[in-house]
């Protein structure tokens, strides 16, 4: 395909999601009828459709107007390329700009350039303070992709290493102790050695930092509780000889568990079912609860555009609902850790005071704040401990 014709496809894509179709559905069904395109033209596609996702309706403003096709002009437009070597109508490139395309658009200001609702912004200005305007902006940029090595197999030189062979660059990222970036060759680690080894999973670095954060007594009863495909249990096991269980209300998430930690070379016990609170405790148990995800929307950037004022509010009553139930699996003297990839204050600090306002005999013993220009995604962690 030629760079006019991924920018068409582009378009046609941006314009099913704008009609309520999910965007990795609108991505399969354009490459299942796509069968032209190779891996590189649909990868190019992709970060095209994901780019315009992210700056929704900055490109809409470049572009002069909320189809497809204004959005792709506006990124033409934001990235200071002339539309006019890509909208040619030469081959499958999208047809010249009119006379009114070229006089249409101006410059995005207020929500506009933050790319995100106007009810939205006001939430990030009121948990966020000064921060706010930043935050908004590093979500408009494709995300890094991060690996956290694995302690039990390697260093983070013996990692770079091995991955350099396969021509997968990479450099050791302070967020976290064994936390990498990848600079080259990021489409190829599926494939590699050191992935299918397991000396290397895919995680950001907030959240291996909030993993590294949290201190294990000897050979500690873990429970995560919202376990998901269970990334957060298989940094733990890396890093200790602790006896983990996974479960997830879905279980259907944690179909890939068993095989990752048997890659990873550590033990995870997989909890379809949970016994009633008070047959089992646990040193420990991890609350990665749903939230809205507002601090890795670079990776996920339909969701800012999917969240409403009542999905926040469901969200928020759906945490304090694990909260409460996942405290009955904590043992005296044991540790709840609540964690969130959001940056809003009613997801996090918020959440914090009202369990703890409504829970005697619990007690903060930390919260952090990971910002997503540390680097990392946008994380809140707290802690908190059970008296004995």
């Amino acid at each position: 395909m030629t760079p006019g014709a991924r920018i068409q496809a582009a378009i046609e894509i941006l314009d099913h999601i704008a009609g309520g179709v999910p965007a990795e559905k609108a991505l399969i069904g354009w490459a299942r009828q796509s069968r032209f395109a190779g891996s590189g033209d649909r990868a190019a596609v992709r970060d095209h459709v994901f780019q315009a996702l992210r700056c929704w309706r900055s490109y809409a403003c470049l572009g002069g107007g909320e189809t497809g096709r204004a959005r792709m002009l506006g990124a033409l437009r934001a990235g200071e390329i002339d539309p006019d070597t890509l909208f040619t109508g030469v081959g499958h490139a999208p047809e010249p700009l009119s006379a009114a395309e070229r006089e249409a658009g101006g410059v995005p200001t207020g929500a506009d350039a933050c790319d995100m609702p106007e009810w939205l912004l006001q939430k990030f200005r009121a948990s966020l303070g000064d921060k706010a305007e930043a935050t908004a902006q590093a979500l408009r940029q494709r995300a890094p992709v991060m690996l956290r090595v694995n302690r039990r197999k390697g260093d983070r030189d013996t990692a770079i290493a091995a991955l350099a062979g396969e021509d997968i660059i990479c450099g050791a990222h302070p967020i976290a102790d064994m936390a990498l970036i990848v600079t080259h060759g990021a489409r190829r680690l599926a494939r590699s050695r050191a992935y299918l080894d397991g000396l290397v999973e895919l995680q950001d670095g907030s959240s291996q930092a909030v993993m590294d954060d949290i201190d294990l007594p000897p050979a500690p009863r873990i429970l995560d509780y919202c376990a998901g495909g269970g990334g957060k249990s298989l940094a733990l096991a890396a890093r200790s000889d602790a006896q983990i269980s996974a479960h997830d209300v879905d279980p259907a998430r944690m179909q890939d568990l068993p095989n990752r930690a048997a890659r990873a070379g550590v033990d995870i016990t997989v909890l379809d079912k949970l016994p009633a609170p008070g047959k089992a405790l646990f040193d420990m148990v991890l609350c990665d609860v749903p939230c809205s995800g507002s601090g890795s929307w670079r990776r996920a950037p339909e969701a800012k555009w999917r969240l409403t004022p009542e999905r926040l509010t469901d969200l928020t009553r759906l945490q304090s609902q694990i909260m409460a139930a996942a405290a009955e699996y904590v043992a005296p003297g044991g540790q709840l850790i609540y964690a969130t990839c959001s940056v809003l204050s009613a997801e996090n600090e918020d959440q914090i005071d009202a369990f703890l306002a409504a829970s005697p005999g619990w007690v903060r013993r930390e919260t952090h704040r990971f910002d997503v220009t540390d680097g990392g995604d946008g994380f809140f962690v707290a802690h908190l401990c059970r008296d004995g």
